[in-house]
Formats: C-alpha cells, sequence, structure tokens
C-alpha cells in the first residue's frame, strides 16, 4: 500500500495533530476545561512529535507506516471521546477512549518490534 510507504502522510498528521494539542492545552487553561481538555492536550502533544520522527524515518524503521496510523487513530479516538464529553456532555461511541488508548499502547510496541527487526540502513 503506497500510503504505508511514503510516510509524509504522518507529518500532515502530526501537524493537526499537534495543533490541536495546543488548542486544546489553552482552552483547559482558559475555557475550564481541565478534567478531559487537558489529558487530550497532552496526548495529542506526546504523540505529534512521535509522528513527525516516523515520517521521517522512512524505510529505515519497519512497520513505521502502520505504526503511525496506529498513533493517528488512536490519538483521535482517545482525545476525540474526552474532548465530546467535554463539549457535547457524552463521547464519541462507547469504548472510544480505552479503544484508542490500546491502538497506542499496540503502536508504541509495534514500534519497538519493527526497530529490533529492522534490517535497513
Amino acid at each position: 500500500m503506497a500510503i504505508m510507504r511514503d510516510n509524509r502522510w504522518a507529518a500532515m498528521a502530526a501537524g493537526l495533530i499537534g495543533a490541536a494539542g495546543v488548542g486544546l492545552a489553552a482552552a483547559a487553561s482558559h475555557a475550564g476545561g481541565e478534567a478531559l481538555l487537558r489529558p487530550a492536550s497532552t496526548i495529542c502533544l506526546a504523540h505529534a512529535p512521535a509522528l513527525v520522527a516516523l515520517s521521517l524515518a522512512g524505510g529505515r524503521i519497519r512497520l513505521a507506516g502502520l505504526v503511525a496510523l496506529g498513533m493517528s487513530i488512536g490519538t483521535l479516538l482517545f482525545a476525540g471521546d474526552l474532548v465530546a464529553k467535554h463539549l457535547l456532555g457524552t463521547g464519541l461511541f462507547p469504548m472510544a477512549a480505552p479503544i484508542g488508548g490500546m491502538m497506542l499502547i499496540v503502536s508504541w510496541l509495534l514500534l519497538a518490534i519493527g526497530a529490533v527487526v529492522s534490517t535497513r540502513s
């Protein structure tokens, strides 16, 4: 799949997720959303740099595209569910945040596996 080999899309996702993280941090500080918006911001700001790194890794890390996809979707589900709960009073769908969180954990583990089994230099 071409999108998995060309990881430039991960840099775009990093930019959007990073911007969302900064916006959520501001909203949490100024609009009273500490309980839900602060953790959503933290998740976004933690994963945006990882996505930048994955976009730059290219073919040097096996599974980099899959890891970036998992991190992007996991971040959107986890943070999106918290934001929806804050703004709408209800989440995206049942178990959205836990599913997103599990996707993030699995993505980080896949990154570790991909780095160990990588044979490209």
